[in-house]
């Protein structure tokens, strides 16, 4: 096999035409194989196999800096950086990540996970090198996807106009997760190819440019022929090159000989390029091809039907979905929106039944945070429906568009919490803290799906303001109960020690008090209903007779509920003998199922009760 004596990129440059084609195909033959025992991200990752050969046999990797958006295409560049024999351990505890790791190998450029930054990033690392008078070329690899995000664009304003050597490669497949949609999609599905435009430019320039004074005026005296060519052959140009870039392509991106033709090309021009490849979500693999959307990050599944190996269960994101299509034919004001993630948020079936109040704004966060802001002024109960992570480049908005005139927008948070393979940049873990900090921001924590219904319920008719509902990715555990959003709810009674804590880890808690009651430890067990508003004479009320307190969140240790309740306990004269706040830390968890997450950071049934033990045991 041609793909087991790849051990460094070098490798990849020696090889022949006919070499590189069998490559592609043991590459595809591997990511299959492997990505159906781990899981993972395939129809994106198979659709990219040629252009990262093609990448490796042009580019350095090493001294190069290559910038993937959003990362979760990297798969095939790590396969060809030394990392082969690691990807059995992919999305793994320990192993490798799905995403980008500069920590993992010299040739990860920059952390990635999340989209729309990666021309940001080159630009500034090609500004780096002109300053540092360093010699490297800088490749930003951005999915059209990635492309509907407004940073993308912000980049490429200052990219183009900068003049800094960078390659931009737009990866054009028509999706991100679902097809895309927008303005962007239909410019680039209207552009033609440049390929003849682009051999004539080549040849003409070679031929005519030299150091013969004769060339030099012939070259000069003959410019405007070249532009007559291009207006004839191009007579629109493309908004790339109004923003000041060279634009070439569209190129098939399953072409490995030209695409190594026209990213040499591209590195030896002397300013930005926007190199435009199409490419086919899920080429190679049949279940993929059809299907790209449920393969965009697949649980292991049987590779000669394409079928999972385990049977999905409903979950938190499918019961939420199912709620809001039931409230919307009561309501015609309720209206739904999706930032690119229709099917991953649970929308699906709300999209088909109402498409006229069903908004897919593209991977655009903080647009949809605005809009919704506007939808919630003019009369209607817009419902955007995000992952916590995602969330996060709506803050702004949050405040601004949606607070200050205590708008009522609903906010339904997926992925709240530790979500397991994909790591650092997709944990849901800083929601608690930042959409705390919005004035007038009700934020709700159901803990079951019954508790889900009944909440989003209540967010859209007994609200006034601003109001989140946050949920974990999966599915309901040992909790089924079913609790009014009061501020707390007590589930177990105990005088030794009272554990605190919100949404699915009530379940841990539990564990820990059945454990703990085998040991003749009684542990009261409280469950927040409601984190935000908090208020000191809740915080007195529901810690009334408590002395000794754990409080038990999966989101990192700044900001979280646990210190509020502490200084509010303060401010209500509760004394504690003892406080744990137990939590992720001060650093983001990295890759590994939910389960291993908890028990690494003592947040599982068993660590609560060992803490609680051990605090007991000091007194």
């Amino acid at each position: 096999m041609i793909l087991e004596k790849i051990r460094d990129p070098e490798d990849i440059k020696l090889l022949n035409s006919a070499q590189v084609d069998r490559l592609c195909r043991e590459l595809r033959d591997f990511l299959v194989e492997n990505v159906s025992k781990t899981g993972g991200h395939l129809a994106s990752n198979l659709g990219v196999v040629e252009l990262t050969v093609a990448i490796h046999r042009v580019f350095d990797t090493s001294k190069d800096r290559l910038v993937f958006d959003v990362g979760h295409q990297c798969y095939c560049h790590k396969i060809l950086t030394g990392r082969q024999s690691l990807f059995h351990t992919l999305r793994q505890l320990g192993g490798l990540s799905g995403f980008p790791k500069p920590y993992e190998s010299e040739h990860d450029a920059f952390v990635a996970g999340h989209a729309s930054n990666s021309v940001s990033v080159a630009l500034g690392m090609a500004h780096a090198r002109t300053l540092l008078h360093e010699d490297y070329s800088v490749i930003a690899l951005i999915g059209d996807g990635a492309m509907t995000g407004g940073l993308s664009f912000e980049g490429l304003n200052d990219a183009g106009a900068s003049g800094e050597p960078m390659i931009v490669i737009l990866n054009d497949n028509g999706m991100s997760i679902d097809a895309n949609v927008g303005g962007l999609s239909r410019h680039l599905s209207r552009l033609r190819s440049e390929e003849g435009y682009n051999n004539f430019k080549r040849w003409y320039k070679d031929k005519l440019q030299g150091d013969s004074p004769a060339k030099k005026h012939l070259y000069n005296a003959s410019s405007h022929v070249k532009h007559w060519l291009k207006s004839n052959l191009l007579p629109e140009s493309t908004m790339f090159e109004k923003m000041g870039f060279s634009y070439m392509g569209p190129v098939n991106g399953h072409d490995v000989q030209k695409l190594t033709q026209m990213l040499t090309w591209a590195k030896e021009k002397n300013g930005p390029v926007l190199l435009h490849v199409l490419t086919e979500k899920g080429r190679g693999y049949s279940y993929a091809r059809q299907d790209p959307e449920r393969f965009h990050g697949t649980p292991p599944f049987d590779p000669a039907t394409g079928k999972p190996l385990r049977q999905s269960k409903p979950s938190f994101s499918s019961v939420f979905g199912e709620a809001l299509v039931e409230l919307a034919r009561e309501d015609n004001r309720i209206c739904a929106i999706t930032a690119a993630m229709t099917s991953g948020t649970g929308l699906s079936r709300f999209a088909k039944e109402f498409p006229d109040r069903f908004f897919d704004v593209g991977i655009a966060e903080g647009h949809a945070v605005a809009m919704a802001g506007g939808m919630a002024k003019q009369g209607l109960i817009p419902v955007f429906a995000v992952y916590s992570s995602f969330l996060q480049r709506g803050f702004d908005m949050l405040i601004h568009d949606i607070s200050l005139d205590n708008l009522h927008a609903v906010f339904c948070v997926d992925r709240a919490g530790l979500v397991g393979a994909d790591g650092q940049t997709h944990h849901g873990c800083f929601d608690p803290a930042f959409l705390s900090q919005v004035p007038g921001m009700t934020v709700l924590c159901p803990s079951s799906f019954s508790e889900l219904k009944e909440m989003l319920h209540f967010a859209l008719f007994s609200v006034t303001g601003p109001v989140t509902i946050r949920y974990p990715r999966g599915a309901e555990s040992v909790y089924k109960g079913c609790s009014l959003p009061v501020q707390f709810t007590p589930l177990r009674e105990g005088s030794d020690f009272t554990v605190l804590t919100y949404g699915i880890l009530v379940n841990e808690a539990l564990k820990a008090a059945d454990i703990l009651e085998k040991s003749g430890i009684f542990i009261r067990v409280l469950k927040l209903n409601r984190i935000a508003p908090l208020s000191a004479d809740e915080v007195s009320a529901m810690l009334k007779g408590t002395t000794r307190l754990l409080v038990l969140e999966d989101c990192l240790d700044a900001g979280c509920v646990g210190q509020r309740v502490a200084a509010l306990a303060l401010e209500a004269g509760v004394k504690l003998d003892k406080l744990i706040l137990r939590n992720c830390g001060s650093t983001l968890p990295t890759e590994g199922s939910v389960e291993q997450l908890y028990s690494s950071r003592k947040l599982d049934g068993v660590g609560v009760a060992a803490s609680i033990e051990e605090a007991l045991h000091e007194q």
